[in-house]
């Protein structure tokens, strides 16, 4: 391989693992992953083989003619939910097929999407209490729990985006968040407030159950990457148990 075609085929398996990176980081399943990492690569001559857990990308790129092959690893920062970049990254991929872009242009498109700004913290924070608000209400809660269940969320969601700023644990970070939720509506259990006076604070903790965890568990157990799929599996239990630890928390404080 001559200098050209190696600094070639490096910049493309960097940008291959900066793809397969963002995409496992932001809630991707792994099929997804595996999936748009190819199409891109196949796009633009390449073979790509890719090696998948819960915390590094290995990856082989190699030239259709097989003359040509280079390997890199590469960590995966934790795991989030980031659906605008996934499914952004997926129509880019497709935009590789059929506008013809070049490696320069999808750099350029993954730097674009990254920096798109995120929503403001006080509208993050006021939409996840409404949905909040919303199951209360769905679940028979009246006015009054309806209000209590906004609050817990907005203060249970916030502790929650500070611990995180502060590097705590993230299970630890959830189990903080799940008892400032607590603390808040077991409030209107302790003081009587509402007609199902259960409901808000059985729901204030709603916003920090792990669904992305669950369902891409379920969809890398279906697609055949069992490892991938028992360790999110696993991620998403010591979730809900981080979430039971810090209500059980509240309930013991309160004699609930």
């Amino acid at each position: 391989m001559n200098g050209e075609q190696n600094k070639k085929i490096k910049e493309v398996e960097e940008m291959l693992l900066d793809v397969g990176t963002l995409l496992m980081s932001n809630g991707a399943s792994t099929g997804r992953v595996r999936t748009t990492v190819n199409r891109i690569a196949v796009a633009l001559g390449y073979e790509a083989e890719l090696l998948i857990t819960s915390r590094s990308l290995m990856l082989t790129v190699t030239e259709e003619n097989g003359s040509d092959y280079t390997s890199s690893v590469r960590r995966t920062p934790p795991h989030g939910v980031n659906f605008k970049l996934v499914s952004g990254i997926s129509r880019m991929s497709w935009r590789v097929i059929e506008d013809k872009l070049t490696v320069e242009q999808i750099n350029q498109d993954i730097l674009r999407l990254t920096s798109l700004a995120h929503f403001p913290r006080i509208v993050v924070l006021s939409l996840v209490a409404l949905a909040g608000a919303s199951f209360c209400r769905l679940f028979g809660g009246d006015a009054l729990e309806m209000s209590v269940t906004f609050v817990a969320t907005f203060f249970g969601l916030f502790i929650r985006q500070e611990a995180i700023r502060k590097r705590f644990n993230p299970y630890v970070a959830i189990a903080f968040a799940s008892f400032t939720a607590s603390m808040i509506a077991g409030l209107s259990v302790r003081l009587g407030i509402g007609a199902v006076r259960e409901t808000a604070l059985a729901t204030s903790v709603l916003f920090l159950i792990p669904g992305v965890p669950f369902i891409n568990s379920l969809t890398d157990l279906l697609d055949g990457n069992t490892l991938n799929g028992i360790v999110r599996g696993v991620n998403g239990f010591i979730i809900a148990f981080a979430i039971a630890l810090g209500l059980l928390f509240a309930m013991k404080i309160y004699g609930i």
